[in-house]
C-alpha cells in the first residue's frame, strides 16, 4: 500500500487537530461565566441590619455622601474614595475588645495594597466625640497607618452613625444616633468602584481577611 500520501496529509492533520483543541478551549473560557461578587442592596441584608427607610430598596443602593474630618484634621467626603476599592468600618480608640483585633486586621490589608493605589481604607469612630483629631493622630502613628492609603475619620455622630445602618448596614442594634447611642461592630465591609457594598466580613477573624484579599483582586480583574 502506497503510504505517501499518508505521510504528506498527517502535519495537516495535525495542524487541524491542534486547531480543534485551542478552539475547544477558546470556547469552554468563552462559555463559562466569570466569577462576580455579589451587588448587595438593602432588600438582600439581614433585615436586622437594615434601617426600615431603606428595607424596601432592592436596586442601586450606594454608599451615601459623607463629610468627615481625618487624623490630620483633612476633610474627607465620598471624593476622596472616587474611583476606588475601599474597607471600611467602625471603631473607636479606647475599645479594648474588638477593635484592636479589627485594626491589627486592616493594618495587614493596608500592607499588603500599601503599593496598589486603587486601594483605601476607611474607619468611622463611634465614639466621635472623644477621638478628636489629636487622639485620631496618635492612634494612627501607635498602629502605623499610612496617611495616604487610610484615614481614621470623626464628626457628626448622627451622620457617622446613619452611615452605619443606611448605607452599609454594619450594626444589628437600632438607634438615632443620639447622646445615648452607641453601636460596636466587628463588620468590614467591601465597597467597590461605584459605591456599591460587595462583601461583608468579620474583621477579627483571619480567614476574612484572607477572603478580602481575594475579594478586592477579583473586583480589580472584573474592573
Amino acid at each position: 500500500m502506497d503510504l505517501s500520501f499518508f505521510k504528506k496529509s498527517l502535519p495537516s492533520v495535525v495542524r487541524i487537530g491542534v486547531l480543534f483543541i485551542v478552539l475547544v478551549i477558546i470556547g469552554y473560557f468563552l462559555m463559562v461565566p466569570k466569577k462576580r461578587l455579589p451587588v448587595y442592596n438593602p432588600a438582600d441584608v439581614n433585615p436586622r441590619l437594615v434601617d426600615d427607610s431603606v428595607k424596601h430598596i432592592k436596586y442601586n443602593h450606594k454608599i451615601s455622601n459623607f463629610h468627615l474630618t481625618n487624623q490630620n484634621g483633612e476633610t474627607i467626603t465620598e471624593q476622596d474614595y472616587k474611583d476606588k476599592i475601599y474597607v471600611a468600618d467602625f471603631f473607636f480608640t479606647r475599645c479594648q475588645s474588638i477593635c484592636p483585633i479589627m485594626t491589627t486586621n486592616m493594618v495587614d490589608l493596608q500592607t499588603y495594597f500599601k503599593n496598589d493605589s486603587t486601594v483605601k481604607f476607611l474607619s468611622h469612630s463611634v465614639t466621635p466625640v472623644i477621638d478628636s483629631i489629636p487622639i485620631l493622630r496618635a492612634y494612627a502613628d501607635k498602629k502605623g497607618v499610612i496617611d495616604d492609603k487610610w484615614n481614621l475619620v470623626t464628626g457628626d455622630k448622627k451622620q457617622i452613625y446613619n452611615l452605619a445602618r443606611k448605607s452599609y448596614f454594619a450594626v444589628l442594634d437600632e438607634g438615632d444616633g443620639g447622646e445615648q447611642d452607641f453601636i460596636h461592630t466587628e463588620q468590614f465591609i467591601l465597597i467597590d468602584k461605584k459605591k456599591q457594598i460587595r462583601g461583608f466580613y468579620d474583621g477579627t477573624n483571619k480567614e476574612d481577611i484572607q477572603q478580602i484579599i481575594k475579594d478586592i483582586q477579583l473586583l480589580k480583574e472584573n474592573n
